[in-house]
């Protein structure tokens, strides 16, 4: 348990909510690679990788039920393969209003990932009420991608999205969805050590109730200043990390909202046992002193193989 630092800020950042998908066919992935440099091709069998997913896969669902969240865990698919299904915000987005966003996304091998009866589990199980769809798949034909709260870090507070651009997150998109859903798109460049661009803005930027973790030094000059003075108007406590901590997936993380008799709203920030070694000190003290409780759970073989860290692996349902 650690002490919640409200700060400025007012209100739960987070949802009580998620969609998880259970992985039937984990694995390196080549059609994504070329955008995601956090991937690794492993020195395992595809057997054992697979099993090692889907027990980490476990340990996070588990984890989350004794936090008292709600989760909508949903079984991929055998056919067609689908090697990052275990990664469903990138391609689906559940609102507070009811609407629901489909997203298009750069891998083609990814597509097969956006299926209708994940909608309707969701729905189902956790009581959504769909009352809009919007559909942005089609811009897969023109080869402009926007990856749902991969390429997105929203502030439903302020009402803005922070982008970070990239091959997989097209800037006249973001001004689309803006439109769409009533928000004021903060769009930016930011690279790793290479001056290759962070292929998802989740992995360098976490906006929760009373705090904002972002990679500062990974964000182009002429960019930061508005950037962090953007995420500073909010009230939040401004947390920066390096671009070493974001390679250990230490910008990856989620805070989502428990319910306690006793303390009301929770904050829970739900993170890999990899970014909690990367983040240390100083800076982790002000972080866990934002939130009441910390989830922290292992998963190497997903971070590792996939690229993509316990954020990616839960999809929100009801955020603002």
């Amino acid at each position: 348990m650690a002490g919640r630092n409200d700060g400025q800020a007012g209100g739960v950042q987070g949802t009580d909510a998620v969609l998880m998908v259970r992985p039937a066919g984990f694995g390196f992935n080549p059609d994504a690679a070329p955008t995601n440099r956090l991937q690794q091709r492993p020195q395992a069998e595809a057997q054992q990788v697979q099993a090692s997913a889907r027990a980490e896969f476990a340990a996070l669902h588990a984890g989350l039920l004794a936090e008292g969240l709600r989760v909508c865990v949903v079984d991929d698919t055998v056919v067609p393969a689908k090697p990052d299904a275990v990664f469903p915000n990138n391609w689906v987005s559940f609102h507070a209003d009811g609407t629901v966003v489909l997203y298009p996304l750069q891998p083609p091998s990814r597509r097969a990932e956006r299926r209708e009866a994940i909608i309707e589990q969701v729905c189902g199980k956790l009581g959504y009420p769909l009352r809009r769809r919007l559909d942005l798949s089609r811009y897969e034909r023109e080869g402009r991608f926007l990856e749902g709260t991969g390429s997105l870090v929203l502030d439903p507070r302020q009402r803005r999205a922070y982008a970070c651009l990239s091959p997989r997150t097209d800037q006249s998109l973001l001004h689309e969805w803006c439109s769409l859903l009533d928000y004021e798109p903060v769009a930016f460049r930011a690279t790793d050590a290479h001056g290759v661009p962070w292929y998802h803005t989740n992995v360098m930027l976490c906006i929760g109730t009373a705090f904002a973790l972002v990679a500062a030094e990974s964000i182009e000059p002429q960019d930061r200043e508005r950037v962090l003075d953007s995420l500073a108007a909010s009230g939040r406590e401004l947390i920066e990390i390096d671009r070493a901590a974001v390679g250990g997936f230490a910008g990856n993380l989620l805070e989502l909202s428990a319910w306690d008799e006793a303390l009301g709203d929770m904050r829970v920030l739900v993170m890999s046992a990899r970014a909690r070694r990367a983040v240390e000190g100083p800076v982790w003290q002000r972080l866990s002193a934002c939130v009441d409780s910390v989830l922290t759970v292992p998963v190497p073989t997903i971070e590792q193989v996939g690229g993509g860290g316990v954020r990616c692996m839960l999809a929100e349902v009801g955020i603002g």
